[in-house]
């Protein structure tokens, strides 16, 4: 249903009301083995829930940002429906440039609001979920992080940091204004079954509407 070469064609036959999330994914060496394992499976999951329910998985939008090698941000998937998304198989190597990958975030959400708004098509705010094993790499990261605290604060989007065990908290939460949460063991499949709930609870509401979120319980520590 999305052709990315045309913008726009996609709402031609589908003029639904759309809620963006964004992934961010850590694509860096230290993912390697049974943690990486688990994302892609847990990638898989986040595939099946969004195309369990048509109605939902015609108003979602899905992009996936890895980020490794030195300062590499890869663009795995580009903003496409969740009916037509494909879970992509993430290959690890190189550093943790978080503080790029959430700018390339910022920027892709700003352009698909644009878009949105071009085309008459209403929209929820973007999700940008923030996942990693580490802490941020690049230099300038903070000055990355500021932006996405004040994009938060301005109700442009809604970041959601989350660590495996290892990760600086300290660090992945400055991206937001909420603090980072951490995920009990490798639990990747449940966060997704989450995510993938959420933004179908999202989807069905009305844009600045507050909604009642499902608890993380099943993938998230109480307490860092």
């Amino acid at each position: 249903m999305s052709n990315n070469a045309i913008p726009g064609v996609e709402f031609i036959d589908n003029a639904n009301q759309r809620t963006p999330c964004v992934l961010v994914l850590d694509a860096s060496g230290s993912m390697s083995g049974e943690p990486l394992k688990q994302l892609n499976l847990g990638l898989k999951i986040f595939e099946e829930q969004l195309k369990s329910d048509l109605s939902t998985a015609l108003r979602i939008q899905v992009l996936v940002l890895a980020v490794g090698g030195h300062d590499d941000v890869e663009v795995l998937q580009p903003w496409v429906d969740a009916v037509d998304f494909k879970a992509p198989t993430i290959k690890a190597g190189g550093l943790t440039p978080l503080g790029a990958g959430m700018d390339a975030a910022l920027t892709e959400v700003q352009q698909q609001k644009s878009v949105y708004d071009s085309n008459g098509i209403s929209s929820t705010r973007p999700w940008i979920i923030l996942l990693s094993d580490g802490c941020p790499t690049d230099i300038d990261w903070e000055s990355s992080a500021k932006a996405c605290r004040q994009a938060e604060s301005n109700k442009q989007v809604v970041v959601f940091p989350i660590g495996t065990d290892g990760a600086d908290f300290e660090a992945l939460s400055q991206f937001s204004n909420k603090s980072a949460k951490k995920l009990k063991g490798l639990n990747f499949s449940e966060l997704f079954v989450w995510l993938s709930r959420s933004m179908a609870t999202v989807s069905a509401s009305v844009p600045g509407q507050k909604v009642r979120l499902p608890a993380p319980d099943e993938w998230a520590e109480v307490e860092i």
